[in-house]
């Protein structure tokens, strides 16, 4: 699988960064020529209070489908700049 490279992923302002217009991120792709069918994507949006990703579909410690995941914009954002941070060090 194949996919933005993190430090556009989690860039200020980038695809990973919730905005009230829900948008579909592609987080990985099949390899090959061109991306295949075979995509991880999650849709990613601000609703109130709250950072929802939804489009989900993997199975739950209790094994129901797990569908959406919640999190607080606090902090969700700072483990977004914490990851980017971490990315701009050098080693």
């Amino acid at each position: 699988m194949a996919g933005l490279t993190p430090g556009l992923l989690l860039r200020p302002g980038g695809p990973l960064h919730p905005a009230d217009t829900p948008r579909t991120v592609a987080v990985a792709a099949e390899l090959g020529p061109e991306p295949g069918p075979d995509r991880l994507t999650v849709r990613i949006r601000l609703r109130g209070g709250t950072v929802v990703w939804s489009g989900l579909m993997y199975p739950g410690a209790d094994e129901t489908v797990v569908e959406e995941v919640r999190f607080r914009p606090e902090q969700y954002l700072g483990e977004i700049g914490r990851a980017y941070a971490a990315l701009r060090r050098p080693c």
